[in-house]
């Protein structure tokens, strides 16, 4: 797709992104609700903002040029990954000396919070759906992920983030709305790998650190060559088809 405009990169872990729309000549800006890394550009409460928008509210979406402009959205998946379904196993070692009330509640509570979740994800897919805003949002989708079965199937299913340039392979699945993924091919294998489980838990987060979410560059960058600028690099595999 041709991107003419700007690129708003929503959630956390999407400055890497920003950085390579930017290098690749894609003006763009990111927005989180927080500045772990020192340089996000708008400290917006997304989940809010999207609220209003749906409401029909005034909302940071008002500056946003559906015609020109494209939305690169990070979407927590603290709810909606593989792992966390194991929150609703009744056998789950964490609750070895919990008693019953202490373990119905707290999963009771688990629910609550992934249909809050899953209540704004379907908001700000239809706020761009309603604006006929271009928009990308991406979770993994290994293991049994709630989002399997979300609206429709993943678009771009990239099953080993690895042969992009990433530091781990963990599948991830990515959501097209108002636009369709290109396809390209610049696979980059030179990373060290990093287990995801054998890195250290967030204390507040539960399993979802800073760590097991962080993109590499050489991913940003390959990725959005592939799949949202269709834009060959010096390093794509030719194939047959190719001829």
């Amino acid at each position: 797709m041709e991107i003419k405009g700007k690129v708003h990169c929503f959630f956390e872990q999407s400055g890497t992104f920003k950085r390579e729309f930017i290098k690749l000549g894609i003006p763009a800006e990111d927005y989180d609700i927080l500045n772990d890394f020192g340089e996000t550009d708008h400290m917006d409460d997304l989940f809010a903002e999207i609220e209003k928008a749906y409401d029909g509210k005034p909302s940071l979406f008002d500056t946003i040029d559906a015609e020109n402009d494209f939305i690169m959205a990070f979407f927590p998946c603290i709810h909606f990954c593989g792992v966390s379904q194991m929150w609703f196993d009744m056998n789950h070692r964490d609750y070895r000396k919990w008693d019953t009330k202490r373990m119905i509640d707290y999963m009771l509570k688990k629910n609550q919070d992934r249909a809050y979740f899953f209540e704004v994800l379907n908001k700000f897919v239809g706020v761009c759906l309603m604006r006929k805003i271009r928009m990308v949002f991406e979770n993994p989708i290994m293991g049994q992920t709630f989002l399997r079965v979300f609206l429709k199937q993943p678009d771009v299913k990239d099953n080993n983030r690895m042969a992009r340039g990433d530091y781990m392979i963990k599948p991830t699945g990515y959501w097209f709305w108002n636009c369709t993924p290109t396809h390209g091919r610049s696979f980059q294998r030179d990373k060290k790998r990093i287990e995801p489980m054998k890195l250290p838990k967030a204390p507040k987060a539960g399993h979802c650190s800073e760590e097991r979410s962080l993109i590499s560059p050489d991913y940003a960058r390959n990725f959005i060559c592939d799949f949202i600028i269709g834009k060959e690099q010096e390093h794509t595999e030719r194939t047959l088809f190719d001829l």
